[in-house]
């Protein structure tokens, strides 16, 4: 007899989904990694952790908007995603949070000619904008 998504251990039910973004980000264009965690202002190691099935650590709820919206899921992509997202975290996924739609913004900053330099004033600028969306989202901008 199968077991049910209930008798799964939390690890796989996590690796379901992993497997399942790992392999729509394997028919990205090369720098979609990159992209990601320039948008969650996280360095790539963090991006390689949440993405990687062979990691159980699980991708927190407030990333998955701008994960489908980096990533560019087709609705069928979005929609397994889902279905095993919901599976390993049964109880803890907030309604229409993940479903929050995204869109791009493009700025011109100065280049401050520095690769480092350059890549941690894009960090920076990202969190703040991260942070300034999560007051957006909270009743009374309480975090």
């Amino acid at each position: 007899m199968a077991k049910s998504d209930g008798d799964a251990p939390p690890e796989d039910l996590i690796r379901a989904y992993k497997l399942i973004l790992s392999r729509v980000l394997e028919t990205r264009p090369s720098g979609s990694r990159q992209r990601l965690a320039d948008a969650l202002g996280k360095h790539r190691s963090f991006i390689t952790q949440m993405t990687s099935p062979s990691y159980a650590t699980p991708i927190p709820q407030r990333h998955l908007a701008t994960l489908f919206s980096v990533c560019h899921f087709s609705p069928a992509e979005r929609d397994a995603f889902m279905t095993a997202y919901r599976a390993a975290h049964r109880g803890k996924l907030a309604i229409g949070e993940a479903e929050r739609k995204m869109r791009h913004l493009s700025l011109l900053v100065p280049d401050i000619g520095d690769d480092k330099t350059n890549a941690a004033f894009d960090r920076a600028l990202s969190e703040f904008v991260h942070k300034l969306s999560s007051l957006m989202r909270k009743p009374g901008g309480d975090e």
